[in-house]
């Protein structure tokens, strides 16, 4: 997937595929309004640069809204339909400058003029730290995923593996540890000529690896855009009973499934 760098792409050009090195058709992720890929849907002020009182509330609740005016907030509704993280693009993103802290402030935009943020209350000498261009735009994302099975292995290569945005439109830091963990898995298995293993489907992991694979075969499903943390596939894993935050619980759906321990055994 993306390693993406703080001045973000396309700085140093498009990313290289190993994938269509090889000659494999990778496909494009389409937002509704027909264009291709999404953006990164947010950035990070330097805590250091915003007003002592904006910084103490950070501290004290981890959460600063600060209401727009209505015809800005009309023209933000606009920039929601671009962002990865779909799970966030509700009415109150667009109405508000919404800060959530992180260690930095994080702003829930995919990007935001400089010299329009900075007209803001608390924010009039705000400084982007990550991307470093975060008044102009952000990483493009979602526009080379590699054809897959369930065991993360790319369709059409002997030895290639991929995890993450590569392998599908799965959106975030879990979901891509999840699949970097199988892929890397199964390329060791595959070194030493050993049988590959799927993620059982009565395993949150198992379902959506699977799930999403299923949904990218279709013009609708290449529009949505997957995650544990909301939006669609979180509605699919409460509908399928796969939702808990019960520890005991979760442990022995795994223990029932037969993969407790699984990545502890060593594979050599």
């Amino acid at each position: 997937g993306c390693a993406m760098c703080i001045t973000r792409c396309p700085t140093f050009g498009g990313r290289v595929s190993i994938a269509e090195r090889l000659g494999i058709q990778e496909m494009k992720a389409v937002k509704p309004d027909g264009s291709l890929g999404s953006m990164s849907g947010s950035c990070k002020l330097n805590k250091d640069s915003l007003d002592k009182g904006l910084v103490r509330q950070l501290d004290q609740t981890g959460v600063a809204l600060i209401p727009l005016p209505k015809d800005v907030a009309e023209h933000k509704k606009e920039l929601l339909a671009i962002k990865s993280c779909q799970q966030y693009a509700l009415p109150a993103f667009a109405e508000n400058v919404i800060l959530l802290d992180t260690g930095h402030a994080k702003l829930m935009a995919p990007f935001y003029p400089l010299i329009e943020l900075r007209k803001l209350p608390g924010l009039e000498n705000a400084r982007y730290e990550d991307p470093y261009a975060g008044g102009m735009g952000n990483s493009m994302r979602f526009l080379a995923m590699s054809p897959r099975d369930d065991y993360l292995k790319v369709e059409g290569a002997d030895n290639l593996f991929c995890g993450g945005e590569k392998a599908g439109i799965l959106v975030g830091i879990t979901e891509a540890i999840c699949t970097g963990t199988l892929a890397g898995h199964n390329a060791a298995r595959h070194a030493l000529g050993k049988e590959l293993v799927e993620l059982p489907r009565s395993l949150a992991v198992g379902d959506m690896i699977a799930h999403v694979r299923e949904e990218m075969q279709t013009e609708e499903g290449m529009k949505k855009k997957f995650t544990f943390s909301g939006s669609v596939y979180f509605d699919r894993m409460k509908e399928l009973g796969l939702y808990s935050t019960d520890p005991d619980q979760i442990g022995k759906r795994v223990a029932d499934s037969g993969m407790s321990g699984f990545f502890d055994k060593r594979v050599t």
